[in-house]
C-alpha cells in the first residue's frame, strides 16, 4: 500500500515509523518551513512540500495540483491527516481523486466547531447554549435569552487560540464588531464552569476499539490564559464518571460519521447541574504529548497503532489491538524561563518520559494507584514553581490560520 500523510506541523513520527514497519510506501506533504527538523527519514520514501499551508483555495490547488502530478506514475491508496490543520486538505484530496476515506462533509464535523455544534444539538446530544455570528438579530436574542460569561471563538483553531471571555452584552458585541468582517469565521457559546474531560480513542467500521478517559486538572483555556501548568490524569477505571464520558463519545463519533480513525473528545461536566456536554472532537492523536500519557497508562501507542489500523482496513485483512495494561498516568507541562531545564531535582521513581523541547518543562508520571498519580502531579507542579522554572506568555489573539 502507498500511504499518503499530509502533516504541516512536526508531529506523528511514530505513524510514519509504524505505517514504514507494516510494510507500505509511506509519502509525507508538509511546510517547505520544516524541512530540517527530525523527520524519521528512513521510514519516509518521498517527501513534498508547500509553501504555503493555510486552507485558502490558491492553497487547495497548488495541492490537488501536486498530487495529480505524483499519481501519474505513483498510486495512492491512503490518506492520512496527522495534524488538525491538514483534515480538510486530506478531506479534499481524497475526494478529488476518489480514494476511499474521510470526505469533505464529514470533516467539516471534525474541524468547524459551529458544524460540530449543530450536528450534535441535530442529534440531541448535550451542547452549552451557542450561536453563530451570522445576524445581528439571532445574536441578540441569544445574548438576551443566556446568561454570561460566554466565550467567542474561532471555528477552525485548534486548542485555546483566539478564544475571548466576555462578560457582558456590551462587552460581547464589542468583541463581535472587532471581528469586522471575518466574524462569520467565529461563534458565540455559553461559558459553562466544570470539569473538563478528553477521550482518545481508536476507531474502524464506526466502533471504538479502544478508548481511554482522562480529565483535565488545567484545562488548555486556563493555560492560555491565566498562564497555568497543563496537567492531565487518567479517569478513575469502572466509575460512573468514565461510563458516562464513554457513552457521549460514542454517541459523538456515530452522529459525525467516523469510521476509521484516531479520534481527541473533549466533554465538560457542568458544576451547576452536573449533566456532561459535548465540547468538541477531532479526527487525529491528541496534541500536547497526551498520546505519551495515554501510552503510559494502558500500552497503546496512538500513533502507531492508527498506522496500524489503516494498513490492516485498506488490505482487507484483521487489526488485532494490543493488550491493554491497567494504570494510571498524568502529564504535566509548562513553558519554562530555562532553555534546557535540570531534571535532577525533579525525579521521581514514576516519571517514566521528559519532555526535551527548549524552553519547556514536561514529566508523564504512571502507578497502578490513580492518587498517587495526583499526588506526584501536585508535589512537582509546586516544585517547578519553587524552582523557577515555570514561565508563561500572553495567548495569541489572532487564529494563526
Amino acid at each position: 500500500m502507498t500511504i499518503f500523510c499530509i502533516c504541516t506541523f512536526f508531529k506523528g513520527s511514530a505513524f510514519l515509523e509504524a505505517a514504514k514497519h507494516a510494510g507500505n510506501r509511506v509519502y509525507l506533504l508538509t511546510d517547505q518551513k520544516l524541512a530540517t527538523k527530525p523527520w524519521p527519514w528512513e521510514s519516509i520514501d518521498e517527501v513534498f512540500y508547500l509553501d504555503e499551508v493555510d486552507n485558502t483555495f490558491s492553497t487547495y490547488q497548488k495541492l490537488l495540483d501536486g498530487v495529480a502530478h505524483v499519481m501519474r506514475d505513483r498510486k495512492i491508496d491512503v490518506v492520512v491527516a496527522l495534524d488538525d490543520f491538514d483534515v480538510e486538505k486530506a478531506a479534499l484530496v481524497r475526494e478529488h481523486f476518489r480514494i476511499p476515506g474521510m470526505g469533505q462533509t464529514t470533516a467539516r464535523y471534525f474541524r468547524d466547531k459551529l458544524a460540530m455544534r449543530f450536528r450534535a444539538q441535530d442529534q440531541g446530544l448535550p451542547v452549552p447554549p451557542f450561536s453563530p455570528l451570522f445576524t445581528d438579530i439571532d445574536i441578540t436574542e441569544y445574548l438576551q435569552t443566556t446568561h454570561a460569561p460566554w466565550v467567542i471563538k474561532p471555528r477552525s483553531e485548534a486548542s485555546a487560540t483566539g478564544i475571548r471571555k466576555v462578560y457582558s452584552l456590551e462587552e460581547a458585541w464589542e468583541v463581535i464588531h472587532s471581528l469586522g468582517d471575518n466574524r462569520h469565521h467565529f461563534l458565540i457559546e455559553q461559558f459553562k464552569p466544570g470539569h473538563v474531560f478528553h477521550v482518545d480513542s481508536l476507531s474502524q467500521n464506526g466502533h471504538q476499539l479502544f478508548s481511554r478517559c482522562s480529565q483535565y486538572l488545567s484545562t488548555p483555556f486556563e493555560v492560555a490564559h491565566g498562564g497555568g501548568i497543563f496537567r492531565s490524569v487518567t479517569v478513575q477505571e469502572g466509575s460512573a464518571e468514565e461510563a458516562a464520558l464513554l457513552d457521549l463519545n460514542a454517541q459523538v463519533l456515530a452522529a459525525f460519521g467516523l469510521q476509521l480513525s484516531a479520534s481527541h473528545t473533549e466533554i465538560i461536566q457542568c458544576h451547576e447541574d452536573g449533566q456532561y456536554y459535548f465540547l468538541e472532537t477531532a479526527s487525529r492523536v491528541g496534541g500536547a504529548h497526551l498520546a505519551e500519557m495515554v501510552e503510559a497508562s494502558s500500552g497503546i501507542n496512538l500513533w502507531r497503532e492508527w498506522a496500524y489500523l489503516e494498513t490492516a482496513h485498506a488490505e482487507g485483512k484483521p487489526y488485532i489491538l494490543p493488550p491493554v495494561q491497567p494504570q494510571y498516568s498524568g502529564i504535566l507541562i509548562t513553558l519554562s524561563s530555562h532553555e534546557h531545564p535540570d531534571y535532577t531535582p525533579l525525579q521521581r521513581p514514576e516519571i517514566v518520559w521528559q519532555m526535551q523541547e527548549e524552553y519547556h518543562v514536561g514529566v508523564i508520571v504512571q502507578s497502578p494507584d490513580r492518587q498517587r498519580v495526583l499526588d506526584l502531579l501536585d508535589e512537582l507542579a509546586h516544585q517547578v514553581h519553587a524552582l523557577g522554572y515555570h514561565a508563561s506568555a500572553p495567548a495569541p489573539d489572532k487564529p494563526t490560520h
